[in-house]
């Protein structure tokens, strides 16, 4: 059994990595259905949670069927991250999550995210800070380091641990990479094969099949893995991971039905929690991912796009759903 804190995870736990303008509430409640152990926000700026900017403070947004969740939050001054962790903790999640891992520069170049990976003395002092903020479990995600010749993570994921942090995500990447070439376990592998390491460690970084997530699991030695652009679209990745791990057999692909009612959800939670207008607007970034691989689809995917209501789109789905058209994959 994997816990983080008292937070009890099942025997090899999958996570939804937080991300911008995709891991929202309506995204998070698709992948939830298909039986993620653990979600998270997107990330949220600090300084925002202190400015009482309302941007930020919509992502707080969290609901009882998404537990367990991590709200992850970053930043570049350790007083402000301290303040931002009592304002998140009082939103009532279940944990607090630090995101020292992401790359895009108007983050890194401000001295958030994975640009503390070139300051490990002031990355450790921001993670004791958020510790001591917060009753919750405070957990880290970051990478290998900030380039080739910097890949430090052995050394952080010792010095977090020692500081109190109750989870370590790695992404199997350094900053310079960003999300270019192939991720690297193998200094996953030694962060958890370390004798002074106790806490749980998540992989992550390529896992795009049922397959993969087991062969690597074994590999690598992780205590789970958390999946990210592979769900986009294909919240099914779970459910299929998790029935390949249970009796070693594939689940066949979800069926068009199967394909419309996700994305049918996935738009009626968006109007729901964001309005009409940005719910729909929104929205349309989600199409081609649903129905990628699908024959012929270009022209409902222009149609779902330039649809402005939502009768339209509900309409189209309809439609959709009684088509006979073929998965090309």
């Amino acid at each position: 059994m994997v816990k983080i804190g008292n937070i009890e995870l099942g025997e090899f736990p999958l996570l939804l990595a937080p991300m911008e303008d995709v891991s929202d509430p309506p995204f998070r409640f698709v992948c939830k259905q298909n039986g993620v152990d653990m979600m998270y926000t997107e990330f949220i700026s600090s300084e925002g949670l202190i400015r009482d900017a309302a941007k930020s403070k919509a992502k707080l947004d969290i609901f009882e069927y998404e537990r367990p969740i991590g709200i992850q939050i970053f930043g570049s001054n350790i007083e402000s991250m301290r303040e931002a962790t009592e304002i998140a903790t009082q939103a009532n999640p279940d944990l607090i999550d630090i995101n020292y891992g992401c790359p895009v520069k108007n983050v890194a170049c401000r001295g958030a995210g994975a640009s503390l990976l070139q300051d490990i003395d002031k990355m450790v002092k921001m993670t004791e800070a958020v510790v001591k903020a917060t009753h919750l479990p405070v957990t880290v995600k970051t990478r290998l380091g900030w380039d080739d010749n910097t890949k430090n993570v052995v050394e952080v994921a010792e010095r977090l641990q020692d500081v109190g942090i109750k989870a370590l995500t790695i992404h199997g990447r350094t900053r310079s990479q960003m999300y270019k070439g192939h991720a690297d376990w193998t200094l996953i592998r030694e962060v958890k094969k370390n004798p002074r390491m106790s806490i749980p460690i998540f992989g992550n970084g390529d896992i795009d099949s049922p397959e993969k997530a087991m062969l690597w699991m074994k590999e690598y030695e992780v205590d789970g893995i958390m999946v990210g652009r592979a769900a986009i679209g294909y919240p099914w990745i779970f459910r299929e991971i998790k029935h390949f791990y249970a009796t070693g057999e594939k689940l066949a692909p979800p069926t068009m039905e199967e394909r419309v009612e996700s994305c049918r959800t996935h738009f009626e939670k968006s109007i729901e929690w964001k309005g009409t207008k940005t719910g729909i607007f929104e929205m349309r970034r989600h199409y081609a991912n649903y129905f990628k691989g699908i024959e012929n689809f270009k022209e409902y995917r222009m149609k779902l796009v330039q649809a402005g209501t939502t009768e339209e789109i509900l309409d189209l789905f309809e439609e959709i759903s009684k088509l006979n058209l073929i998965l090309s994959i």
